[in-house]
């Protein structure tokens, strides 16, 4: 009896906290959706074009035609300048040479954009709202007006895909010959949002850095725990240099390195300085005069 009693208790502890989370839960809302869409435009032509290796036509003259990427109406913030942009970064990237005059170029490379778009998705697992019952209550003319149900759900699930498809290829400017093609590119990026018991939006996706909480980051470890994921296998040979992340090339270098050289020597770093008295050190070894008193005899 004493544990029957028990197990009584403690079921009825549970049904209490669990009706307390729902008394308690909040109820969030996500107002506008433009910024989303833009990232998750965005983000799928930069996944399509960091795939894009132009390493065969690396130290060539290359002049890149994009008369077919058109600038669409409607489709947002997003557009053909970007693509176009970022296909000049990625083919400066693989080293070639950029020419502004076709008559000038050895190669043509032809792009064209074949999908730039977001979809969405809801999803709901409880009650949706409807007014079947305010309907059918206007063929009884002595009834009262019913109010509409609310929506009533336990959870909630809101998906954006962002679409990109890109094809490139390439071919000798005077004889029309077929050199390269990268082939036809497609990637999505994700954005999903979450309510549980009313309380959310729970974001994450391609577009975040990690998971987030209305907007800001959710802290760790929880922060850990959510954002793990399984390695994709069979992945393609990337670039050889990161469309996404910064990189200095050999010249960019060169020129830190003699904008260094010109400071004054008490601006200069310690390592350098160092390595120019190494240098001068050397160079006066190389010139100093031995005495005769320190030359070798000559053998007999």
């Amino acid at each position: 009896m004493a544990f029957h009693s028990r197990t009584q208790s403690r079921t009825k502890s549970i049904l209490a906290l669990l009706t307390l989370c729902l008394l308690l839960a909040g109820c969030g809302k996500t107002v506008r959706r433009l910024g989303t869409e833009q990232l998750l435009a965005s983000d799928a032509v930069d996944r399509v074009i960091s795939q894009i290796n132009f390493s065969p036509l690396a130290g060539q003259k290359v002049y890149f035609d994009h008369q077919y990427i058109k600038d669409i109406k409607g489709v947002g913030f997003v557009n053909g300048d970007y693509i176009i942009s970022s296909l000049r970064q990625q083919l400066i990237a693989a080293n070639c040479l950029l020419q502004e005059n076709k008559n000038d170029a050895d190669y043509i490379v032809e792009a064209r954009v074949g999908a730039l778009g977001t979809d969405q998705h809801e999803i709901s697992y409880g009650v949706p709202a409807n007014n079947l019952l305010n309907t059918a209550s206007t063929f009884v003319p002595s009834a009262p007006m019913i109010p509409t149900i609310p929506e009533i759900s336990i959870a909630k699930k809101n998906n954006e895909i962002g679409a990109a498809k890109i094809g490139v290829f390439a071919y000798h400017r005077e004889t029309k010959q077929p050199v390269w093609q990268a082939g036809i590119k497609t990637e999505r990026s994700r954005s999903k949002e979450s309510w549980f018991l009313g309380a959310g939006p729970f974001q994450s996706g391609t577009i975040y850095d990690g998971p987030m909480f209305a907007g800001s980051q959710i802290r760790r470890p929880i922060r850990k725990l959510l954002s793990r994921r399984r390695g994709r296998k069979n992945e393609p040979t990337p670039p050889p240099v990161n469309y996404a992340a910064p990189y200095m090339f050999p010249l960019a270098k060169q020129l830190q390195q003699e904008k260094k050289s010109d400071l004054p020597p008490l601006l200069q770093p310690e390592g350098q300085l160092a390595d120019q008295e190494k240098d001068a050190d050397n160079a006066a070894g190389k010139s100093k005069v031995v005495p005769a008193s320190a030359e070798e005899p000559a053998k007999q």
